[in-house]
C-alpha cells in the first residue's frame, strides 16, 4: 500500500469521523429507525458530527495556538487530552439526543463510545492503544448487535465495515502509527465494549 495512500484512509477512517459515518450507515441498513424522516435524521447527523466530530477538533485546535503544545500524540500523556476532550464532547452529544428524546439505541450508541474512550484513556497511559481501530471495533459491534438485537440482516454493511477494518489497520501498518498488537488491543476494546452495552442495554 503506497504511504499517500494509506494516509487518505487514515485520515477519511479517524475516529472523530467514524461515529457520524456510523450513523449514515444505519440510517441506510434496514433497522427499524432507518425509516424516521430525512428531517430526523438529517438533525441526529448534525448533533453526533457536532459533539464527536467539530467540536474536538476545534478543542484541540485551540490547544494548538500554544507553540508548546505538542500535536504528534505519541506518548500516553499526548493521548490522554484528546481523549479526555472527546469524552466530554461526546457526553454533550449524548445530553444533546436526550434532550429530544431520541431512540434509545442512539444515546446508548453514544454513551457507550464514551466507555471506550475511557478505557482507551486508561491504556494510553501505558500503551500506545490504536484509537482508529477502537473506533471501527466499536462500529463493527454496534452493527452486529443490533443485527441480532433487531432480527435484521444487513449483511452489506458488515462486510463493508470488516473490509474497511482491514483496510485501515493495513494503513496503520504501512504509516508505522501502530504495532500490530495496538491495532488487535484496539479493536477488541471497541467491539466487545460497543457489542456488550448495544445488545444487553
Amino acid at each position: 500500500m503506497a504511504k499517500k495512500f494509506a494516509q487518505i484512509i487514515s485520515l477519511i477512517f479517524h475516529p472523530v469521523l467514524i461515529p457520524t459515518l456510523g450513523f449514515l450507515l444505519f440510517f441506510n441498513s434496514d433497522f427499524y429507525f432507518s425509516f424516521i424522516t430525512w428531517e430526523a435524521k438529517r438533525f441526529v447527523l448534525m448533533v453526533v458530527l457536532f459533539s464527536t466530530g467539530i467540536l474536538p477538533l476545534l478543542a484541540m485546535a485551540i490547544f494548538a495556538i500554544n507553540p508548546k503544545f505538542e500535536l504528534s500524540f505519541e506518548t500516553g500523556s499526548q493521548r490522554a487530552l484528546p481523549l479526555l476532550i472527546s469524552s466530554v464532547s461526546y457526553s454533550l452529544g449524548y445530553f444533546l439526543l436526550n434532550k429530544v428524546n431520541a431512540y434509545p439505541v442512539f444515546k446508548i450508541f453514544i454513551i457507550a463510545s464514551v466507555l471506550v474512550i475511557v478505557v482507551l484513556l486508561v491504556l494510553s497511559l501505558k500503551w500506545k492503544i490504536s484509537s482508529h481501530m477502537a473506533a471501527m471495533g466499536g462500529l463493527t459491534g454496534a452493527l452486529l448487535a443490533l443485527s441480532f438485537r433487531t432480527g435484521t440482516n444487513p449483511v452489506w454493511a458488515i462486510v463493508l465495515v470488516v473490509v474497511l477494518s482491514g483496510l485501515l489497520a493495513t494503513a496503520r501498518l504501512r504509516l508505522e502509527k501502530n504495532k500490530l498488537w495496538h491495532l488487535e488491543a484496539g479493536y477488541a476494546v471497541g467491539f466487545v465494549t460497543l457489542y456488550l452495552i448495544i445488545y444487553f442495554v
